[in-house]
């Protein structure tokens, strides 16, 4: 077998080249457009075949399914989560994220602006750490309205990604399944359901992932794992604006066929 080449359980026997961290960083995209599309999780060899001459795939250690582990931080009145349900353009999320594969942990700042574009911003943190330091509350000081006090723990969001780099270096596409929810009260999740979003510098028009989702009818909508999250485990938060979305979610998730 090819030294460049990979086999995964989820891709069966589909042949990638391989990409490490190190020539990720040529495709950061820190402030991007994100484009996500979600469907049923027996379409995924198909897209993996059709897809695989334009993209690298991201391996670590010989491992391209890598998982994920995120908490996520809102304040006593659940502003960050209001603010998205409402629809406000300007917005913040602020989570800490654990790359458990590389063993390397950041706080991450997500700001989404009324241009459309996500700006992300990170500070590297100690694994598995418990709280804020000094460092932490500047850099949340810094770049949001939030200080630590501000913040309490609001989920814990697990789940299995594997990363795509197209061969341009101009795209990164992240496909994420196995998503599993969970509060100090509840959990919720999500075996059957794939997201795949797609960060670029515009709107992905002609990329070959966009344009294997147009042939495949599956349209183009936005997903918070955050909110979509926190509206499945907690029965007290309003929930208008996902009631739709999370009943499209189950009725995906139910069915043998996108």
């Amino acid at each position: 077998m090819d030294a460049n080449k990979i086999k995964t359980n989820t891709m069966d026997t589909v042949g990638y080249d391989l990409i490490g961290l190190e020539e990720m960083d040529k495709v950061c995209l820190m402030n991007r457009i994100d484009t996500k599309f979600w469907f049923h999780r027996r379409s995924l060899a198909e897209m993996f075949h059709s897809i695989q001459p334009n993209y690298f795939i991201l391996s670590i250690n010989g491992i391209t399914e890598l998982p994920y582990l995120t908490e996520y931080f809102d304040t006593l009145s659940d502003s960050m989560y209001i603010a998205h349900h409402n629809g406000k353009l300007n917005r913040y999320k602020i989570r800490r994220r654990s790359y458990v594969s590389s063993g390397i942990s950041f706080l991450e700042v997500k700001f989404s602006n009324n241009k459309g574009r996500t700006i992300k911003r990170r500070v590297i943190t100690p694994l598995n750490q418990h709280g804020f330091n000094e460092a932490e509350d500047a850099f949340l000081r810094q770049y949001t309205p939030f200080s630590v006090a501000d913040l309490v723990p609001s989920l814990t969001n697990e789940f299995l990604r594997v990363t795509l780099v197209n061969k341009n270096y101009t795209e990164r596409c992240t496909v994420d399944f196995n998503l599993h929810f969970e509060t100090s009260s509840n959990q919720k999740h999500l075996s059957e359901l794939v997201i795949v979003e797609i960060k670029s510098d515009g709107v992905p028009v002609n990329s070959p992932l966009s344009l294997f989702m147009r042939d495949q009818r599956i349209k183009a909508s936005g997903f918070s794992k955050y909110c979509i999250g926190r509206a499945y485990t907690d029965s007290y938060l309003k929930k208008n604006a996902f009631k739709q979305k999370m009943r499209m979610i189950e009725k995906t998730c139910a069915a043998n066929l996108v």
